[in-house]
């Protein structure tokens, strides 16, 4: 934003030479190489300090900023600065009875600045005498002021009476219930402080979008606001996105090595590598506003796992996974095995699909099911329906050839199959589809994959629905398969990364440290 002072708004020197004091002298870093060292602020850093705490009304005095929107890529120190200034409004505004809050879409989220401050207060001598910290709040007793952490999953919202508010990692918020409530808490306040802060995001119906076009508008002038502060650094669209222009330009950080270009020179050649990866990228380190579908790997990558053609009866006796995708009565179903061997894996898809609209569904989708059909790549059984008990026999016959140690079916779209299977004693094996269950098998698949250790034999049907595929990241970097966004059918693909998901047997369960109630003093 350009700032200048007019008839309304100066500058008051002073005022944004005090906080930069504060922190300089009393902030340390409490984590990495820098662990123990006072925290100096980089010049992007000052200049934000110095804006937000510097321009103030002539008449009044007061601060002119009352909203603050930050957008800076992952890894330039978001939390620490955003911690300093907690800090400092907390302990040093000589705001009575003050309450700082940092606010997050879930406990974890919210902790993570938490923790941060707590570690600056036991790091500094000043701030352990004056200050006292608790689990998930830090107290000034003196001012009869407060610091605590808060996330969406709070079961109130109101009742607040904010001075300060920090809405950390803005992009992850689902809706404005907790942005509404907070920041309307601060109407009693003398010259209460919002910040968002925040990366780039991908849901541009969100609260987080919306406040960023109202902020960009602002500082364009379309939008009369003097007291909104905007400001972000990226990477623009039209800028080569794998070059190292594209990250010197998003990353302020690295002109003094708060970010290191190693480091983001690798996250980028991963993206390169890796398509799922691509939109992640773009959106934590070049700042940029992306779709959360992306592309997966390339036609080329996919077929240069075909190394041989497969017979089943080539494995008997071996240990095989299996995934189950069963579709609408009247759709492709798929039954993948994948067999390890060392670090090798050989893929065997089975597909099944009613042989009375074959030709109808090759009309809709545009590929030949029916020749498909004759070359024993698609079972085609009896009727208009798909006949469950055809691939039941079909799954049986398999199993005499290859000892199925597993297999994953999704939860959400059982049917008697699976009952009949697992009356059948077969191992059956519920597997969810969201990130969680998805991801860790997904990007292992890519992995294997670009390491040219699956072996498909080149299944046409395969192919065709590893050509069709979309892939849906979260805010964490996690990955899965849109359904919803691919061009055409997925189901093998998604019976693929069930069946390895089985292999690898990736159970893992979280804890967030503020299920523990215990109270830590200084």
């Amino acid at each position: 934003m350009k700032l200048k002072e007019d008839k309304t708004f100066y500058f008051d020197d002073k005022a944004a030479d005090r906080v930069v004091y504060f922190i300089e002298n009393h902030i340390k870093h409490i984590k990495g190489e820098l662990g123990g060292q006072p925290f100096k602020l980089e010049p992007f850093q000052k200049t934000i300090v110095r804006d937000l705490f510097g321009w103030k009304y002539k008449d009044s005095g007061l601060r002119r900023f009352r909203t603050a929107y930050i957008c800076l890529p992952r890894k330039n120190g978001k939390s620490t600065l955003i911690s300093a200034i907690a800090l400092y409004m907390l302990l040093a505004d000589n705001e009575p009875s003050a309450e700082c809050y940092i606010a997050a879409g879930d406990r974890q989220q919210a902790g993570i600045i938490f923790d941060v401050a707590s570690g600056m207060v036991r790091a500094d001598t000043q701030l352990n005498k004056n200050l006292k910290v608790f689990k998930n709040s830090i107290i000034h007793e003196k001012s009869n002021s407060a610091f605590k952490a808060i996330s969406s999953e709070a079961s109130s919202k109101f009742g607040y009476n904010a001075s300060f508010i920090c809405m950390d990692e803005f992009f992850v918020q689902k809706d404005s219930s907790l942005w509404d409530a907070l920041t309307t808490s601060v109407g009693s306040r003398r010259q209460p402080l919002t910040i968002a802060i925040t990366t780039a995001g991908y849901n541009r119906e969100s609260i987080c979008y919306k406040t960023e076009e109202y902020g960009r508008k602002v500082a364009e002038q379309i939008i009369d606001d003097s007291s909104f502060y905007y400001v972000k650094y990226c990477c623009d669209l039209e800028t080569d996105w794998t070059s190292e222009e594209a990250l010197k330009i998003a990353n302020p950080g690295l002109e003094s090595g708060v970010v290191k270009l190693d480091y983001l020179k690798r996250e980028q050649e991963k993206a390169i590598k890796l398509p799922s990866y691509e939109n992640t990228f773009r959106m934590l380190h070049l700042n940029q506003w992306m779709s959360s579908a992306s592309k997966w790997l390339s036609d080329a990558q996919w077929m240069e796992c075909n190394k041989s053609p497969i017979k089943l009866e080539d494995y008997k006796g071996m240990t095989a996974y299996a995934g189950l995708d069963l579709a609408t009565v009247r759709d492709i179903s798929a039954f993948v095995l994948i067999i390890p061997e060392d670090d090798r894996f050989t893929v065997i898809p089975y597909f099944f699909a009613p042989k009375d609209n074959a030709f109808i569904r090759s009309r809709r989708d545009q590929v030949d099911y029916i020749g498909w059909g004759k070359e024993g790549l698609i079972e085609l059984t009896p009727g208009d329906v798909t006949d469950y008990n055809y691939i039941e026999k079909r799954i049986k016959e398999v199993a005499e050839i290859v000892n199925i140690k597993e297999i994953a079916y999704d939860r959400w779209n059982s049917s008697m199959l699976v009952n009949s299977l697992v009356d059948d004693s077969f191992p059956m094996h519920p597997y969810g589809q969201g990130f969680a269950s998805m991801s860790t098998p997904t990007k292992e698949l890519e992995k294997l994959v670009l390491g040219k250790q699956i072996n498909h034999g080149g299944n046409k049907v395969l192919r065709w629905m590893c050509s069709n595929l979309a892939m849906k990241s979260d805010p964490a970097g996690n990955i899965k398969m849109d359904k919803s966004k691919s061009s055409e059918k997925i189901d093998g693909m998604v019976a693929l990364v069930m069946a390895l998901g089985c292999y690898m047997n990736n159970d893992s369960s979280d804890s967030s440290t503020y299920d523990d109630n215990d109270i830590i003093w200084i």
